[in-house]
């Protein structure tokens, strides 16, 4: 007997990422990462524009959080437009729709203006998400859904760091031809899905997906995501003021400590995606809750300062950033047909939820603890969570047993032609017919069997009860017609002939 622990293992072969799925995950992929450079330069220049034009820091906040909000509207209700015009065009509108909210910040600074541009934006981006994930996990093979997912989270993460970069490039521009620059940027990622060959998912009709139902359907994955925007929320938001707590870090130091982190969600994505669809993905995540516990109990104490700091940061990065698509693999694997696109938006408004929630709740026992000893034991409360709910599920719903190696075996089902009705089989079926009537009086034999019945058996288009008992009272009294000629006629054989010869009468 197996362990609980134990995950499923399949064939090494299973492991290779299909070249198909590599050139259809080409496109939006590639879109993904130009709309990705330019929506984390956008990210940084809303609060330059907007401080350089002397609008009040709470002004600042409070557009800065539209973004979110737009996220949470558009999780809500842009499955239907997907689900109703399909994924290229869906795609196309939502990019669109960012190019020109960000040509429009760059003709004015008024912040009611700015706070439904910046509404917009993520209402739009939302969307875009969306589109890929769908895409994604419509198209992709269970035994490769984590990879391909992987290598989603590896472009977004990977845009967002090329935009902070590039965000210095800007610097040598005015604001307005950054804006610009961001514009022209989400309407090229409309490109490569026009440009390059593509088989984009079929829309499959299905029924409204509540978050309730969700719940039942797969409590796992969408506990995983939940998690999962709790714990990168604390990372991106209060770890760096963690880290500069104290003052022994420069701003510099900070920034290149956050970018560790980045780097080790990026880097450690596809290891562990791979690993997902060759185990048992709720094994996955209690593995990366108990990584997440000790990573933050490290930070605590030994891992405070130097290199070990820096691998323990790496590593922190690798386990929390690969909860998301380990938790969405999970969720899609359980999904009913048809309903990917409604999972995919549910799974990614519990994500935001969780992303709002942990910040404010995690800001209290820093300033009752200190920053990083508040921080760091907020974060093993969450992973302990997590270990424990995953364990949970594990235990009353454990992996299925593996499977004998498939191995194939010459057809054993007859074939029709060696089915011919002979006398032999009518006779077995008239006797079968005549046990089953003794061993079960309830029986009711509805249809006697007749050697020599073919306008029976091939006329399909009887319309009553009346016309087929019609037809077996007279192919009844054709064959006892038949019988009886055929007796007379064995009679007459068997009689010998009358001999008039002479001969014969002496």
């Amino acid at each position: 007997m197996r362990h609980w622990l134990i995950a499923d293992w399949r064939p090494a072969e299973d492991l290779v990422m299909p070249r198909h799925l590599l050139l259809m995950s080409l496109a939006p992929l590639l879109g993904l990462a130009l709309l990705g450079i330019g929506n984390a330069m956008l990210t940084s220049l809303v609060p330059l524009r907007l401080s350089a034009a002397g609008v009040s820091s709470e002004a600042i906040g409070l557009i800065s959080s539209a973004y979110y909000l737009g996220l949470g509207l558009g999780a809500l209700v842009n499955d239907r437009l997907l689900l109703r015009i399909g994924h290229i065009r869906a795609y196309a509108g939502f990019a669109s729709l960012v190019a020109v909210a960000a040509l429009a910040m760059g003709l004015g600074d008024h912040p009611v203006v700015w706070f439904l541009l910046r509404m917009m934006i993520g209402w739009s981006l939302v969307g875009v998400y969306l589109v890929i994930e769908s895409w994604l996990l419509s198209a992709a093979d269970p035994a490769v859904r984590g990879r391909l997912l992987a290598l989603y989270m590896i472009v977004l993460y990977g845009a967002g760091v090329l935009g902070q970069l590039l965000l210095g490039v800007t610097a040598m521009l005015s604001l307005e031809a950054a804006f610009m620059l961001v514009a022209m940027l989400a309407a090229a990622s409309v490109l490569p899905l026009v440009l390059l060959p593509r088989v984009s998912p079929l829309i499959e009709q299905s029924e409204p997906l509540s978050p309730w139902r969700l719940i039942r359907i797969t409590p796992t994955g969408v506990f995983g995501c939940l998690a999962s925007g709790l714990v990168v929320a604390v990372i991106y938001s209060l770890l760096p003021l963690a880290l500069g707590d104290g003052g022994t870090l420069s701003t510099a130091e900070i920034g290149q400590r956050m970018a560790l982190v980045i780097l080790g969600g990026m880097l450690l994505q596809y290891p562990i995606g791979r690993w997902s669809d060759s185990h048992d993905r709720q094994q996955v995540l209690i593995i990366l809750s108990i990584a997440i516990v000790g990573f933050a109990a490290l930070l605590m104490g030994p891992a405070r300062e130097g290199i070990a700091q820096l691998t323990v940061l790496f590593l922190l990065g690798g386990a929390a950033f690969t909860l998301y698509p380990v938790a969405v693999s999970h969720a899609a694997d359980r999904a009913p047909a048809g309903a990917l696109v409604r999972m995919s938006q549910g799974l990614l408004l519990i994500n935001a939820v969780g992303s709002t929630l942990s910040p404010p709740a995690v800001s209290l026992p820093m300033a009752e603890m200190g920053a990083m000893p508040g921080m760091a034991l907020s974060l093993a409360v969450m992973g302990g969570g997590m270990l424990l709910f995953f364990v949970w599920r594990r235990v009353m719903r454990p992996a299925p047993q593996p499977l004998a190696p498939f191995e194939t075996h010459a057809p054993q089902t007859p074939l029709g032609t060696e089915l011919a009705v002979g006398p032999e089989l009518v006779e077995a079926a008239e006797e079968h017919l005549r046990d089953a009537e003794v061993d079960d009086p309830l029986v009711e034999v509805t249809r006697e069997l007749v050697a020599d019945m073919p306008e029976l058996i091939t006329d399909a288009s009887l319309d009553s009860l009346e016309e087929i008992e019609v037809k077996e009272e007279q192919a009844l009294h054709d064959e006892q017609a038949l019988n009886d000629e055929q007796s007379l006629q064995d009679a007459q054989r068997q009689v010998p002939p009358r001999d008039d010869s002479p001969l014969a009468r002496d």
